[in-house]
């Protein structure tokens, strides 16, 4: 087999098709698509097209544009370009709404959502902004959302304290995970439950939880402490120290509840209640007590030594 070639004879459609056979070769045949940029191509080199005044100043305008976007692209600066350019268009943020915050400061909150004045809410990064106020103390989960043309929402739930934490001399709040939030600067807490002590605010959550359901004694508690990060005491309002075993500590608080409301024994002149012997409860009076007791003791002893007295 063999392709037939169409050879062009003279006149105009030599003419015609002289560029474009100049520029194919010959013998070949270019497809349809390419015939006609060949033959302008053909016309541009053989002179007979003459390109518009102004040709020139718009090809290096077009150049210089490319060559511009290329080296903003390549030097990361888009983004600016971007944010510069829309802001000036009517995008520029001029409101911020915000919800949520009772303990955090809208100056904290301002300062990460890092706006100077000119920035462009189609280029602003709601979700970079979202995660730089989740960093504050005060914040357990944020949202921010763009309202357009010119507004941004900021939504705040914040994290609720669940006591005080004393850890050396610092006292500080802590939420329900035991996690630190701030330290304790306000007032309007100091009635929250303090845990005292090396892991009292890790297990400060459960604990209080099951101080609880004993009523009676929940609110007659003071101060929960931690020993060795071993076991609690609990430090009653009266001053009474209730010395909790390591382990059934669930089971001495029932104990504990029940004597006191047989005997009210912890509302004696005690120093302390001990109950981490197994067999028995060892109390321990106050200095005062102490005094009184042996006052007594000896004026029993006195009389029951006066002649006539049975022995």
């Amino acid at each position: 087999m063999f392709a037939l070639i169409r050879r062009f004879g003279g006149g105009k459609a030599a003419h015609a098709g002289h560029g474009a056979s100049t520029l194919a070769g010959e013998g070949l045949v270019l497809p349809r698509p390419l015939r006609k940029p060949a033959r302008v191509l053909g016309r541009i080199f053989a002179g007979d097209v003459t390109p518009p005044r102004f040709a020139a100043t718009v090809l290096s305008a077009v150049y210089l544009s490319a060559a511009g976007v290329y080296g903003m692209a390549m030097g990361g600066h888009t983004d600016a370009v971007v944010q510069a350019l829309t802001a000036r268009s009517g995008f520029a943020i001029e409101d911020v709404r915000m919800a949520g915050n009772k303990e955090t400061s809208e100056i904290d909150v301002l300062d990460k959502l890092q706006l100077n004045g000119w920035t462009s809410l189609i280029g602003f990064n709601a979700e970079e902004a979202r995660q730089r106020i989740a960093e504050l103390p005060w914040v357990e989960k944020a949202s921010v959302r763009k309202i357009y043309p010119d507004a941004i929402e900021v939504t705040i739930v914040e994290k609720k304290p669940l006591a005080i934490w004393q850890h050396g001399r610092e006292l500080s709040l802590i939420g329900a995970d035991g996690q630190r939030i701030v330290p304790l600067r306000s007032e309007r807490y100091a009635t929250l439950p303090l845990f005292i002590g090396e892991g009292a605010n890790e297990r400060a959550s459960q604990f209080s939880a099951e101080i609880a359901k004993s009523l009676g004694l929940a609110s007659r508690v003071k101060a929960f402490i931690r020993v060795a990060d071993r076991r609690w005491d609990l430090r009653l309002e009266n001053g009474v120290t209730v010395k909790l075993p390591e382990h059934g500590e669930v089971a001495a608080i029932q104990e504990l509840v029940a004597l006191d409301a047989e005997q009210g024994i912890l509302s004696r002149d005690l120093d302390a209640v001990d109950m981490r012997l197994d067999d028995r409860i060892v109390v321990k009076l106050t200095p005062e007590a102490a005094v009184r007791r042996a006052a007594a003791l000896t004026e029993q002893k006195r009389k029951a030594s006066r002649p006539g007295n049975p022995t």
